[in-house]
């Protein structure tokens, strides 16, 4: 990349790119790599963050992380902060699919348990979780229903009976973003959401079976505190989102946003930036919107742990909870959110946008479930499905530099397009099983689509946010069985 002669080097894994790079730059742009990983990031990613550097309102800095790689707007993996009554929100710097995000289960069953049942439970599983492209899950709700699930999330589910007691404690937010405001929803992007929770979607979303690699098993005591005591431990990782709900809500603001701009004397340098004012009654009516969006991705994720728990208590015969199927945490991806922060020696709210990035508050912050609170948040890192993902906890570092934020997964490398012309997802299929992995897909184009090879290398992003001290290891997690959209 010819433009790493003009960056700053901080240290070995961060840089920094001054506001002279770019006529308009408001603030630095600074990113988390290794030179390694900086020189094989597209150029779009410097296109993108020094221009989200020059929004209206943006303090401090414009942030993309280890795993940043071309987005819409924003790069996915980049970071931004606004001041509520003088900045902007983005649909570009939040996503498509609002609350993209991940969920970690664990269980008490051991590999040798569960390696002869790893077939039978995925093949379950995909029969219980609908994925692919427009599918519809098997929850029906009415319309009040739906005003009340994009309302409360993961609440509404634990008073209908799909969330054991302590699941909403154990997610970003307590299950439910605030703000929601079902009228500014349209009537389009209900009928898209309404079918569709308890599915998976397609592209990167996955539901995977997961051990413990007992050669990176970086930290036993924090494991502890997660449930995470054996070196062979079975866990499930969900990752998914909004669906076309949230994709709707996204396309239906970035019109208003387009015409908005214009009304408010905005000229941002990226059409795909399209912004108002986070006070203006676009941006609120979005904000509203959005948060629907984000509860709906939460409910989603949380019916689809239901279903898991039902699968693997028909596979073991046994109940879920004496397996200790009980939630470690969820985190959200693709998010803007109202957050107390302190920074240039003052403490204010600050509205944080995620695109591509995961929470990461440091020990003591009060948003941290108690059984966590002393270590800090959990941040789960999701790798491809050839390489596997990571357990992390977020630190006090993160709080001072980048708004309690860091990388959210691997990032991609090559396009889908390339992928499938490298690679058959046959091929690839037959070649992960005979490394262990057992993977169900909706389609084989989909499963070439994921190929490891069209990803970076996840330890060396999870290295260099733990390097940075922006998120800490705690255990590395193996694929042994897996479903994609």
């Amino acid at each position: 990349m010819a433009q790493i002669d003009s960056f700053r080097k901080l240290t070995d894994v961060s840089w920094e790119i001054p506001t002279s790079y770019k006529q308009g730059m408001l603030v630095p742009a600074k990113l988390y790599a290794t030179r390694k990983l900086l020189e094989g990031m597209d150029s779009g990613v410097i296109e993108q963050v020094t221009n989200v550097a020059c929004l209206p309102g943006i303090v401090r800095q414009a942030y993309a992380m280890a795993d940043a790689h071309w987005g819409y707007g924003f790069p996915i993996g980049g970071v931004a902060a606004f001041e509520p009554e003088t900045g902007v929100i983005s649909p570009g710097g939040i996503g498509f699919d609002v609350n993209c995000g991940m969920r970690l289960i664990r269980t008490n069953l051991r590999y040798s348990e569960v390696k002869p049942k790893v077939k039978e439970l995925v093949d379950l599983m995909f029969k219980l979780v609908p994925a692919g492209v427009g599918v519809k899950g098997f929850l029906r709700v009415n319309e009040p229903q739906f005003d009340e699930i994009m309302t409360y999330g993961v609440k509404w589910c634990a008073e209908n009976g799909q969330a054991w007691e302590d699941d909403p404690s154990h997610v970003e937010e307590g299950g439910f973003i605030k703000g929601a405001e079902p009228a500014k929803v349209s009537r389009q992007a209900r009928s898209r959401g309404i079918d569709q929770l308890g599915t998976l979607g397609s592209g990167n979303h996955y539901l995977e079976i997961q051990v413990v690699d007992p050669a990176r098993f970086f930290d036993a005591e924090l494991g502890r505190h997660f449930g995470i005591v054996h070196p062979d431990q079975v866990l499930v990782m969900v990752h998914c989102g909004s669906r076309g709900f949230g994709h709707q809500v996204a396309s239906d603001y970035l019109r208003v946003f387009d015409g908005a701009m214009k009304r408010y004397g905005f000229a941002v340098r990226d059409r795909e930036l399209a912004c108002a004012p986070f006070s203006s009654k676009e941006g609120k009516d979005y904000y509203g919107a959005m948060v629907c969006a984000a509860n709906m991705a939460f409910t989603n994720r949380q019916i689809i742990v239901q279903q898991v728990r039902q699968a693997f208590s028909r596979v073991f015969h046994r109940d879920p909870e004496s397996m200790d199927m009980h939630l470690i945490y969820d985190v959200c991806h693709n998010i803007a959110k109202v957050e107390r922060h302190t920074y240039d020696g003052r403490s204010a709210d600050l509205l944080v946008h995620r695109k591509g990035a995961t929470r990461s508050f440091g020990p003591g912050h009060p948003d941290i479930p108690s059984p966590y609170r002393s270590i800090g948040q959990p941040v789960i890192i999701g790798g491809s499905m050839e390489t596997g993902s990571y357990l992390l906890v977020g630190t006090q570092k993160a709080m001072e530099e980048t708004f309690g934020s860091t990388a959210h997964g691997s990032g991609r490398t090559m396009s889908r397009t390339a992928a499938k012309r490298a690679v058959r997802g046959a091929e690839l299929q037959q070649k992960m099983m005979e490394r262990g992995i057992y993977v169900k897909a909706a389609t084989m184009d989909g499963l070439a689509e994921e190929a490891g090879m069209a990803y970076k290398d996840i330890s060396e992003v999870v290295a260099t946010m733990d390097e940075a001290g922006i998120s800490k290891k705690v255990v590395a997690l193996r694929p042994v069985g897996n479903i994609k959209g």
